[in-house]
Parts: structure tokens; C-alpha cells; sequence
């Protein structure tokens, strides 16, 4: 805990927060006409909270993120860790930031993967809004907010390239034979044969 928070009032949650501490956490913030909501933890937990605040449409509270660790999200949204993450979330101010989510109503802060069936070769299509970034075969293709619009940025995976060719846009979509999703380090337990990211019709208020 940053010496920074220690005098706040503080809650405790699993790594990945459940959605009853989450709603436990956000009792005090109803009589409080600005609420400001810290995290402290990793981007799966900031995913986890701003899933549950979409669906509960609670996009209003201000979010402050400080990383226990460095991370896609600590350096897409440029929060730092540590101390100078800590008095950014106390002191900040809240700006709109796009809020990038899925088809299945999950929030994706950092970084995602999509791979085939036990890691294998994709077999299939993708697409950042009209722009085709594989058709056939891919190693994986990789999917990231951009902190600002148009919201996303997706790649394709092939062979042995380094470099990798990041596409901007609104939406990222792939369609294959079978696939599997990893959000922000947690991978999915079921195989589907099309997942789409794209950014939601309302931001989310970061603190920085």
C-alpha cells in the first residue's frame, strides 16, 4: 500500500474482484457527489471494475488505476506505479477515455490474444473496422486499447515477423474455426468461432 492511500478508507477484494465486493465498494460513493473509485492491483482487476460499472451504467464514477506491477495498462494510459501512481489517483483529474469491451460484455484494459484451440494456428479472417489484417492463417492476432479515439488497435501474428503491423480503429473483429480469448491475462474457458472488441458508446472517467 502507497503511503499516499494509507489514510483512505480501504476495501479488500480478490486479484480478480467479484462482482458482490465490487458493489460493496461502491455503497459509500452513493452520497458522494463526485465519487472517485482507486484501484490498486492489476489490469485484470481494473477490467473487472469497469466491467461491472458498464453494466451497471455507473460510467460516472472517476477511476484512478495505480499498478502494483508495470504493465500494458499502467503504459497505455500512462498512470505510472508505485508512489507517483498513488498521488496521480489522489490529486488527478479525471478525463473521457474510450472504453473498449467485447461481445461478451467484458472490458479489456491492456491487451488481448486470440489463438487458436490449445495454442494452435488460426484459421480464418480479421478485420480493424474495413481494413483486413489476415485471411487464412495466423500465429495469433493481438488486440489493444489506445487510450484515446479511435479507441483500438489490432495486429495479426504471421510466421517469424518482429515487426508487427499495428492497425487503428474502432473495432477488431476475428472469425475462425475455433478460438480462444485471452483478456488482460485471463484466458477463456470455452472455444468460440468469432470474437469482436470495440469501443463502447460511453467512456470511462481515468484519473491521471
Amino acid at each position: 500500500m502507497p503511503i499516499t492511500l494509507a489514510s483512505l478508507s480501504t476495501a479488500s477484494a480478490a486479484p480478480i474482484p467479484l462482482d458482490d465486493e465490487i458493489d460493496e465498494t461502491l455503497v459509500p460513493l452513493d452520497t458522494d457527489s463526485a465519487p472517485r473509485l482507486i484501484v490498486l492491483g492489476r489490469d485484470a482487476a481494473l477490467a473487472a471494475v469497469l466491467t461491472r460499472l458498464m453494466r451497471l451504467e455507473r460510467l460516472d464514477i472517476e477511476i484512478a488505476y495505480v499498478p502494483v506491477e508495470r504493465s500494458a495498462g499502467s503504459a497505455i494510459y500512462r498512470t505510472g506505479t508505485g508512489a507517483a501512481a498513488a498521488k496521480r489517483a489522489v490529486s488527478g483529474k479525471a478525463t473521457d477515455v474510450p472504453l473498449i469491451r467485447d461481445d461478451m460484455g467484458i472490458v479489456l484494459v491492456g491487451k488481448a490474444r486470440i489463438d487458436g484451440p490449445d495454442g494452435d494456428t488460426l484459421f480464418g479472417e480479421g478485420f480493424v473496422d474495413d481494413t483486413k489484417i489476415f485471411e487464412g492463417k495466423a500465429n495469433s492476432v493481438h488486440i489493444s486499447p489506445t487510450g484515446e479515439f479511435p479507441g483500438l488497435r489490432a495486429c495479426a501474428v504471421r510466421g517469424q515477423l518482429r515487426r508487427l503491423r499495428w492497425v487503428p480503429g474502432r473495432a477488431a473483429q476475428v472469425g475462425a474455426e475455433g478460438i480462444v480469448v485471452t483478456r488482460d491475462g485471463v484466458s477463456s474457458d470455452r472455444t468460440v468461432r468469432r470474437s469482436t472488441f470495440y469501443r463502447h458508446t460511453e467512456p470511462w472517467k481515468l484519473v491521471r
